[in-house]
């Protein structure tokens, strides 16, 4: 049933890291169960126009889309509940919403009239979130940060406008919040939820559903007493519980009503939702065959929101070997020649991450070649990729301190270098860069096509000649040493189809060592996961006696 889109925005109260992302993802995997079409939208509070030079510890993983765009993590979650298609116009910030504003302004486009939030800024914000609007049936809004922060103001407002615009059958708001237990007095408490409905009002915007985070279920007393103090109905308070596995999120949500109620206030017909395949996908993961031990070898260990999608994706490659994966972070710093055994010797796999900058990176080359010299399991993720083939050209190709021209650019062997021009496919450009551009522009991103040979690990698992996988780096395989390295018997499985490009590289005589230049992390889905990681996972187990 065709009809205009419909727009549900998602807010947060409290505090962050409730899990509006994740709310909004499952929200979107509820309605597709339904047979309705979905996009999700993030619209960030931060200044920066992405978060491509933010650093990890503070904003967790950078997620690239297909188009080349770098989001927040949070598409992520959309991505990997939905078939929802994302880009560019799938993440907003404040940032960026500014400097669309900032340039029309230089170019005359408001007549020399006075620029302000309002209406300015907040028509570009509503403009953003009209882009996606007319080729789905609902569009999913989630506003970032939290209701107060004085940054989310000109966001807030702009939704707050949305309704009287669109109509109110057209506008549906959802606000995540708080419902603590306090062990000591044994109860839950309702007041953070209060308060944060009362900002939410305060600024012109009555939620119509509440979600509210909580450890266990709640009672209909509470319920009650939420939907009396905050003015919505008694079946719009919907219990948020913890779960142990994220991807019951979609079940818990449908048995408090979530869907139903969300089809009832915007007056849609749907059919009845089908979610066996989340609840089989819930049982292979709760009720695992065996386990499997990985080693993540990287410099961002201390917050594992840096290593969002790679940790999902490992954990994605469990389920069609009806495995649980356990995952110990080591921080590659802390990984030395004398200690390299002790650290690594009792994991069953080792995967090496893509990074940027010098520090850990000996460590990691470390691991490399103890998982080679010890036929343990080996994948390395872009950077991961990176110094693998250090680590062959030094030891077993004869290119005694061979690196990366990021960490020595005097080295006698740069057998990984800045490539100063590259052939763009998606444009049908060439692209140049050099260590003066700016940092947000001189990558490799989204979508590259890449041609595999035939009798290779990476051939196995794809089980086809021709990929297409997300990029995000600076730094590329020096084809001059090319040559060199197969003859020491690297095998280059994956190059672009111009032969530029090496995508991937594997080490004969091993159960499996692969590196790509790629982040197939970004791609794999719970129920679809990526046949790289899945194929890891299996060799793994192999090697652990699984």
């Amino acid at each position: 049933m065709a009809f205009k889109t419909k727009f549900i925005f998602v807010t947060g109260g409290v505090l962050s890291s409730l899990g509006k992302g994740l709310a909004s993802a499952a929200i979107g995997a509820l309605l597709e169960s339904r047979g309705l079409t979905v996009t999700i939208v993030k619209l960030d509070p931060y200044i920066n126009v992405d978060p491509g030079t933010m650093n990890p510890f503070q904003h967790g993983e950078v997620f690239v889309t297909d188009d080349g765009s770098e989001t927040d993590l949070d598409l992520g979650h959309y991505e990997r509940f939905t078939n929802a298609k994302l880009g560019s116009n799938n993440n907003f910030t404040t940032g960026k919403i500014y400097h669309s504003v900032i340039i029309k302004e230089r170019r005359g486009d408001y007549l020399g009239g006075t620029v302000q939030v309002i209406p300015h800024i907040t028509d570009e914000i509503k403009k953003s979130i009209m882009l996606n609007a007319g080729e789905v049936d609902i569009a999913i809004v989630e506003i970032g940060g939290t209701v107060g922060d004085i940054e989310s103001l000109p966001f807030l407002e702009a939704i707050r406008q949305f309704r009287a615009d669109q109509g109110k059958e057209n506008v549906l708001y959802i606000h995540l919040t708080l419902v603590p237990y306090i062990a000591t007095a044994g109860e839950v408490k309702t007041k953070p939820t209060q308060h944060s409905v009362k900002e939410l009002r305060s600024i012109g915007i009555q939620p119509d559903i509440l979600l509210c985070r909580t450890e266990k279920l709640l009672s209909k007393d509470i319920k009650s007493k939420i939907a009396l103090f905050c003015n919505v109905d008694v079946d719009a308070v919907i219990t948020a519980k913890d779960v142990k596995c994220i991807y019951e999120v979609p079940i818990i949500f449908h048995k408090e009503g979530l869907d139903d109620k969300i089809i009832e206030s915007l007056n849609i017909w749907t059919r009845a939702p089908r979610l066996e395949i989340w609840e089989d996908l819930v049982k292979k993961l709760e009720e695992p065959e065996c386990s499997v031990n990985i080693a993540i070898v990287g410099k961002y260990t201390d917050l594992t929101e840096s290593y969002k999608s790679l940790n999902e994706a490992l954990y994605h490659g469990g389920i069609p070997n009806n495995c649980k994966v356990n995952l110990a972070f080591i921080d590659s710093d802390k990984i030395g020649e004398s200690n390299c055994k002790k650290i690594l010797g009792s994991s069953d796999g080792i995967l090496v991450p893509g990074g940027f900058g010098s520090r850990g990176v000996e460590g990691k080359i470390l691991a490399a070649k103890f998982a080679r010299e010890n036929k343990i399991p080996f994948f390395g993720i872009c950077l991961g990729m990176q110094i693998a083939v250090a680590e062959y050209a030094r030891n077993v190709a004869g290119m005694l301190n061979a690196n990366s021209t990021e960490f020595d650019k005097q080295t006698e062997y740069p057998v990984i270098y800045l490539m100063k021009e590259w052939y763009d496919f998606k444009a049908g450009t060439m692209q140049k860069r050099d260590i003066y551009s700016e940092k947000g522009g001189t990558m490799r991103l989204g979508a590259y096509p890449c041609v595999i040979e035939e009798d290779t690990f990476a051939y196995q698992a794809y089980q086809t000649k021709e990929i297409s996988e997300r990029h995000r780096h600076r730094y590329e395989f020096n084809v001059e040493y090319k040559e060199k390295l197969e003859e020491s018997g690297l095998v280059l499985s994956g190059i672009s189809p111009n032969g530029e490009l090496v995508e991937i590289i594997e080490i004969k005589d091993h159960p499996w060592f692969l590196g790509c230049q790629f982040h197939p992390e970004f791609k794999s889905r719970p129920l679809n996961p990526h046949p790289l990681f899945r194929e890891f996972i299996r060799a793994s187990l192999k090697n652990a006696g699984a």
